[in-house]
């Protein structure tokens, strides 16, 4: 990484990830990504949009400058030593003002949604940290105090001879967005998403806090997870590292039972450590 902290930095529409990270989709990419420092990535659909290298900003799309968001992205190119330390400031979060429009689109009325699920809005960070790699080897962000929580857990678990894999951390409202639009291509109905995916911004997911959580030999996400010795380890040691499952069976929220869905609670953790 040439020495620069390994940090995504959030704008509402662009991510700007540290040089290194992103796989290359065809040659002239691979060019450039070998020596960016940070890479420009439309968070709609992961497109990558330039290339900040030594020499310069490159393009890697027609008409860099028309992109939405690209002018906000620019803003934050310019190093700023405090944000590149993950601890030192708190992390600020984007504003939640483009959800409405989102949600409309998708027929959910926000305010019903909140009532009946009691789910809250869930802004994005920031920034976020980098926290290893997830199953797939791809980099796993993470809010900076659930990152290193989820280090000491997986190392923890590791000493009593436990393997815990993230199977996903960090995702933005238009991932969320783009899971709902693939699911309705496919045939599936809005209230049979909600049961299985929160609505676009309500996903604990969008704050960096939560992760899914799995174990070698054991496929992603299912409700198989629970007979593993790692949910049972994950039961009783999570909480002293400050984490906890969302969504067990028969919860509020009308979420189908998670066991692998675990969420970082500063709150707890300190009360458990004072």
């Amino acid at each position: 990484m040439r020495g620069q902290a390994q940090v995504l930095v959030n704008t509402p529409e662009i991510e700007l990830w540290p040089g290194g990270l992103l796989r290359a989709r065809s040659n002239c990419d691979a060019r450039y990504l070998a020596r960016a420092r940070h890479v420009l990535r439309r968070k709609r659909d992961g497109r990558y949009l330039a290339a900040a290298l030594p020499e310069g900003l490159q393009p890697l799309v027609p008409r860099l400058m028309r992109e939405p968001g690209i002018r906000a992205a620019l803003d934050v190119l310019t190093p700023r030593p405090a944000r590149a330390r993950p601890g030192i400031e708190r992390v600020p979060v984007l504003p939640l003002r483009r959800l409405e429009a989102r949600l409309e689109r998708l027929g959910i009325d926000s305010g019903a949604y909140a009532e009946r699920t009691a789910l809250g809005l869930v802004a994005e960070p920031a920034w976020l940290a980098f926290a290893g790699f997830d199953r797939f080897r791809r980099p796993l962000w993470l809010h900076v105090d659930a990152a290193r929580a989820w280090q000491r857990l997986r190392d923890a678990a590791l000493r009593d001879g436990i393997v815990l894999e993230a199977i996903s951390g960090y995702r933005s409202h238009d991932y969320q967005l783009g899971i709902f639009e693939r699911k309705l291509a496919l045939g599936q109905e809005v209230q049979q998403i909600l049961t299985v995916n929160a609505a676009p911004g309500y996903s604990e997911h969008h704050s960096g806090h939560a992760l899914d959580i799995g174990t070698p030999g054991e496929p992603p996400a299912e409700p198989s997870f629970e007979r593993t010795a790692a949910f049972d380890w994950l039961g009783r040691h999570a909480g002293a590292h400050g984490l906890a499952m969302s969504y067990p069976r028969d919860n509020p929220h009308g979420i189908v039972y998670e066991p692998w869905h675990w969420r970082f609670d500063r709150q707890q953790h300190v009360d458990l450590r004072d």
